[in-house]
């Protein structure tokens, strides 16, 4: 996890976090790691994937990106990994269209501010997750921390 420079920033994320194939297996199938932390009062409102390498030796990696221990799926929900051919921004349950409003509740929108230091955290599930030899995944979140200026 690393807070972007001033010139990286400009690209429009504030955070990254890239997992290469070995990071991946480390964190094994099921398994989490924290990527970054919501400041209190904070929000998060753009988290984006890219598969900068392709991934080899498995065609099952999925990944959520959230702050949910149990299920962290509020701003990368269920990405099947090998799948993608173009970077996939906000697919989470806070981050898409409510099935039941109209409401957007992402995207450039604030996502709930938080009440105290959050992690975001990443999921990994691959049952093969062993057989990985190469790959890497880039995340770049956008987190806002209006404290800063207080």
């Amino acid at each position: 996890m690393s807070k972007l420079t001033i010139n990286e920033a400009a690209s429009t994320f504030t955070h990254t976090y890239v997992a290469d194939w070995e990071d991946l297996k480390a964190i094994g199938n099921a398994g989490q790691v924290t990527i970054a932390t919501i400041p209190a009062g904070g929000f998060v409102d753009l988290v984006a994937v890219d598969e900068s390498v392709a991934v080899a030796g498995t065609t099952t990696l999925v990944i959520d990106v959230g702050t949910t221990g149990a299920d962290p799926d509020e701003f990368i929900d269920a990405l099947d990994v090998d799948a993608m051919t173009v970077p996939v921004f906000n697919t989470g349950d806070l981050m898409v269209k409510s099935a039941a409003t109209t409401t957007f509740l992402g995207g450039s929108l604030p996502v709930s501010p938080v009440a105290a230091d959050t992690p975001i955290l990443l999921e990994v599930t691959d049952a093969n997750i062993a057989n990985i030899t190469a790959g890497k995944i880039t995340i770049g979140m956008r987190i806002v921390d209006l404290r800063q200026f207080a």
